[in-house]
């Protein structure tokens, strides 16, 4: 097995830590909300208000299910437009409390149903891109899993990107590059070594800021290592004027 087929593996491991996981272990007194005030609430994607370090900070993240039936009511991690648009509506509440965001990331990507497609889910990714690039609050998003096309990229335009050591962040799926260059799906793992969609070669071309080291997927280590680095990150987000932190954001993504 190759290094970029065992990280492949690792990133999709339905043992890996959720969202929620990270949400009640990194912050205090984390309470969930739920609802985008407009269809229904989507269990694809969790978000609420917990404490770091005695500051209240928005969480937002994807969530995947632990076993058949919470993957169910999860849709596997795989948002639907009413999804996207409760995390906008919890972002545009932290910009109002002043509150920095931060968000986790573990999604194969936007659900592409019909249904989804009839609520406008491309709608819904392209208006958590442009008001998130203009949000006046620190964002850092952090990629725990599997980043996903544009249904990761959708809570993902922030100040800072972070991977853990063993996720995976990319266009679309190995299985989708491979269907659409050989017309071969299960040339995946050939596929995945040539997109560069690792932690280390995505840090080497300035994608990601950081790489979160992992020793196992349920870590203390990693959760004292995001907490820490959180802390002192967002004090220093902080400390920038407001014009500042948003044109550094624009040009972080304009250089790609």
């Amino acid at each position: 097995m190759t290094d970029v087929s065992r990280i492949l593996k690792e990133a999709r491991d339905q043992g890996r830590m959720t969202t929620l996981d990270y949400a009640n272990q990194v912050f205090d007194q984390f309470m969930e909300l739920h609802g985008d005030r407009q269809f229904s609430d989507d269990g694809a994607i969790v978000g609420g208000i917990g404490y770091l370090d005695g500051l209240a900070v928005t969480v937002l993240g994807i969530q995947k299910g632990t076993n058949l039936q919470d993957n169910l009511h999860r849709n596997f991690g795989q948002p639907h437009p009413e999804g996207y648009r409760k995390a906008l509506r919890l972002m545009k509440q932290a910009e109002k409390f002043r509150r920095p965001i931060v968000t986790f990331i573990n999604t194969a990507g936007a659900y592409p149903g019909v249904g989804a497609e009839e609520r406008g889910q491309g709608e819904a990714i392209a208006r958590n891109l442009l008001e998130m690039s203009d949000l006046k609050v620190p964002i850092i998003a952090i990629i725990i899993g599997e980043g996903g096309s544009g249904g990761a990229l959708a809570l993902a335009l922030s100040d800072k990107v972070w991977m853990l050591e063993n996720s995976i962040y990319a266009v679309l799926s190995p299985e989708g590059f491979a269907s659409i260059l050989w017309k071969d799906g299960s040339r995946a793992t050939e596929a995945a070594e040539l997109m560069k969609i690792t932690a280390r070669e995505l840090k080497e071309m300035n994608v990601v800021d950081k790489i979160i080291p992992e020793r196992g997927y349920f870590s203390s280590e990693i959760v004292s290592k995001i907490k820490k680095d959180l802390i002192l990150e967002i004090q220093a987000l902080q400390s920038l004027p407001v014009e500042d932190l948003i044109e550094q954001r624009y040009h972080r993504f304009r250089q790609y």
